[in-house]
């Protein structure tokens, strides 16, 4: 048996001890567990829906027989409300494809959720958390960042986190926070920076590091999929530049973890 094949095969056996679970000893289908939606913000990009749509893919296979579905506050369908109508009365949990707390977490998602008929919980925004700082490592190093390094190299190095900006003051904590654990991941300074609305920008936060003696400056990609914003950040870096977190596994493992948070804090509902 293939690798392909017996991987197939495992799926197909997690799906069906996952359908059998649903069903109790007297034959009566037992209630499944409320939904997934991921809620992503949209991009006239459109490998950002390709790539949201493969991260989505990589749920299932770590949580199969979960119902998952996928709703846009913008730009792209399904639209979140869309969704949610798909879902009738339904419980769901809302999980942001959001990398801090701002304005779609503590308003828009809440009041499309309330505007539904779904019995709707919103999980928390997905940064900052260590398994974001894993997902970052990982496409730094893929980029060219050196595993290992000398104490010169090391004086010289730094990272400028490059994220999409908010006007609301604990978007920037949570960035801030995200860059300080990268910062004792690496071992070198990380400094975040923005596409838009807040400042640093990204040349600014690369003038200030190149201006203190920091010659390889790296910048690392804060954006869940791809877009125009990740792509200016990029072109901005006058050395590296890795990729955004896309499918990464442990963005997978973060979405679940917030799901399950959020059904762990019955408190949290939207409706």
């Amino acid at each position: 048996m293939t690798d392909s094949t017996a991987h197939l095969m495992s799926q197909i056996g997690s799906r069906l001890a996952s359908q059998l679970s649903l069903i109790s000893l007297d034959g009566r289908r037992r209630p499944g567990p409320p939904a997934l939606v991921v809620v992503a913000h949209g991009s006239r990009n459109p490998r950002a829906l390709s790539t949201v749509r493969a991260l989505l893919d990589r749920v299932r296979d770590q949580r199969p027989g979960l119902s998952v579905h996928l709703g846009h506050i913008e730009l792209n369908a399904p639209l979140l409300p869309d969704t949610l109508a798909g879902l009738g009365t339904a419980e769901a949990v809302l999980v942001p494809l959001l990398l801090s707390r701002g304005y779609h977490i503590k308003r828009d998602i809440p009041e499309m959720a309330a505007a539904s008929g779904v019995r709707a919980r919103v999980a928390d925004a997905l940064g900052p958390h260590p398994l974001l700082v894993d997902a970052l490592y990982a496409r730094l190093v893929e980029a060219g960042w050196r595993t290992r390094m000398d104490e010169q190299t090391r004086r010289t190095s730094a990272v400028v986190l490059a994220a999409a900006g908010s006007r609301d003051p604990e978007s920037k904590v949570d960035t801030n926070r995200t860059a300080q654990l990268f910062a004792e991941r690496l071992g070198v300074p990380v400094v975040p920076a923005y596409a838009t609305t807040a400042a640093p920008t990204v040349p600014d936060a690369i003038q200030s590091l190149t201006s203190r003696g920091r010659t390889r400056v790296a910048v690392a990609s804060y954006f869940t999929a791809p877009g125009r914003f990740a792509t200016e950040c990029a072109e901005a870096a006058p050395w590296i530049a890795s990729a955004p977190l896309g499918t990464h596994p442990a963005m997978a493992e973060l979405i679940l973890h917030r799901y399950d948070q959020a059904l762990a804090t019955p408190a949290r509902t939207a409706a």
